[in-house]
């Protein structure tokens, strides 16, 4: 693996911006985990369960599909919810859905994008070097007991996420992981506006979301059609990628909800029902920066980049189109919400 400094533009923005992007999802889940809808046990069990189950049956989709040929390193294409994308979507029906509704939404698309960072770290990582890894690790020791330590100036920090990052990239594991892992090691205190976390979520609220993803999006959705391209657009990898998010995703999500709350342990919120889950596994299919950035890290083939995106594109506009049909005709959002 190459040095930093001989990065094309589109490796800097994958590798480094996208890092940024990955240090905010981290700071968000953290969050949700000390104070959030995942604070506790029985609150996080729903969007828990629905997001293993809106992981767990896409990607045997698209297994079912593509094992044991060369496109099957692309079954982490449909595990991904795009957090931005699907709020985005849910958010244009505005007060005519249950607060707890978007609550739900938010807490599983968190709890699945770290399904697929976790996926991101143990099936993409390349050439692997025990030595860098360990030595990132160990960065990232050091700064868990600054914390343990109450150091809260934020520069230690900043100075440390740099430090792994470079290991990681070294290491083989992709160097995105560097962000989550910082968003844990820095302080969260009480999370009141003046904590490390608080101070880092809130200075990166607004570049994130109107700079880095639609840099991100731009360079990645940037497409070179060659001659011939759409010859074999209908493919097994194709298939599995948008049967995974269009099917996958909404059974998943559903049939593990319902496991959840049928055994006990936990409930559905008291202005949600059912057909409200099944709206929401629906949107979970918009997968978009998610699965563009896993396609890039499953295939080198063009070619296979190319049709996987626009199966991406395809079954996140159908996701979206019929969320938002079901959520509209569901006749319980009627009903006066706050």
């Amino acid at each position: 693996m190459g040095l930093p400094l001989r990065y094309s533009i589109a490796e800097w923005i994958n590798d480094g911006l996208m890092t940024v992007f990955f240090l905010l999802v981290g700071l968000e889940i953290e969050r949700e985990l000390y104070k959030g809808e995942l604070s506790g046990t029985r609150n996080a069990l729903l969007p828990v369960f629905a997001a293993i189950g809106g992981m767990i049956l896409p990607a045997c989709i698209h297994l079912t599909l593509n094992a044991g040929t060369p496109t099957q390193s692309g079954f982490g294409i449909p595990v991904a919810t795009d957090i931005a994308f699907s709020l985005g979507v849910l958010s244009l029906l505005g007060r005519r859905v249950p607060v707890s509704l978007k609550v739900f939404l938010t807490a599983l698309a968190i709890i699945d994008d770290l399904g697929a960072i976790i996926v991101i770290a143990f099936f993409y990582a390349r050439n692997l070097s025990y030595l860098f890894l360990a030595a990132g690790l160990a960065v990232f020791a050091t700064m868990l007991i600054l914390n343990r330590l109450k150091v809260y100036k934020i520069a230690p920090y900043l100075v440390g996420g740099i430090l792994m990052w470079l290991f990681m990239l070294k290491s083989g594991v992709h160097p995105t992981i560097t962000g989550v892992l910082l968003a844990f090691a820095i302080p969260f205190q009480n999370g009141d506006k003046s904590s490390p976390s608080t101070r880092v979520l809130r200075f990166l609220n607004r570049p994130v979301p109107f700079l880095v993803i639609p840099i991100f999006v731009l360079v990645n959705t940037a497409m070179g059609f060659s001659h011939g391209w759409d010859a074999k657009l209908i493919t097994h990898n194709t298939l599995g990628v948008f049967a995974g998010l269009v099917l996958g995703k909404p059974a998943g999500i559903l049939f593990f909800s319902m496991i959840a709350v049928k055994s006990g342990l936990c409930g559905l919120p008291q202005d949600i029902n059912w057909k409200h889950v099944g709206g929401i596994g629906i949107l979970g299919g918009v997968g978009f920066t998610m699965s563009i950035f896993i396609t890039n890290l499953a295939f080198t083939d063009n070619h296979l980049i190319i049709t996987s995106k626009m199966a991406v594109f395809a079954a996140s506009l159908v996701s979206s189109i019929a969320g938002l049909a079901l959520l509209r005709s569901n006749p319980a959002i009627d009903r006066k919400v706050e």
